[in-house]
């Protein structure tokens, strides 16, 4: 597998509509999903800068997936580890400090959008 089809997505990670054009299928939402967690207004000013990037980085890369209604798969920084992650809970090595971490974020980001 190479670096174009790493990320390639059948369907709309957020809606789970049939994804049609190559761009959304490498970013793994429709165009009106995508535009819908851009502009999410979710409280961010608890995290740090670098969280909020990584959250959205982690959006961006489809490596966060719904598992059930508020929960969802995040995957490491590093690609080796997954966690199961909420808008409040994570079991990844800060959300077991009882610290909120990006995963927590993503997932706040794709509820609201």
């Amino acid at each position: 597998m190479n670096a174009t089809t790493a990320h390639q997505h059948t369907n709309c990670l957020r809606c789970g509509r049939a994804l049609r054009t190559a761009k959304s299928q490498a970013l793994g939402y429709g165009a009106k999903c995508a535009a819908k967690i851009r502009h999410t207004a979710v409280d961010t000013s608890d995290y740090k800068p670098h969280q909020i990037a990584s959250a959205r980085e982690l959006i961006t890369d489809g490596a966060i997936i719904p598992l059930r209604s508020t929960v969802f798969i995040a995957v490491s920084t590093d690609g080796t580890e997954t966690y199961k992650t909420a808008p409040t809970t994570c079991n990844c090595p800060a959300g077991l400090k009882g610290s909120r971490c990006y995963h927590q974020l993503a997932a706040r980001l794709l509820l609201a959008a």
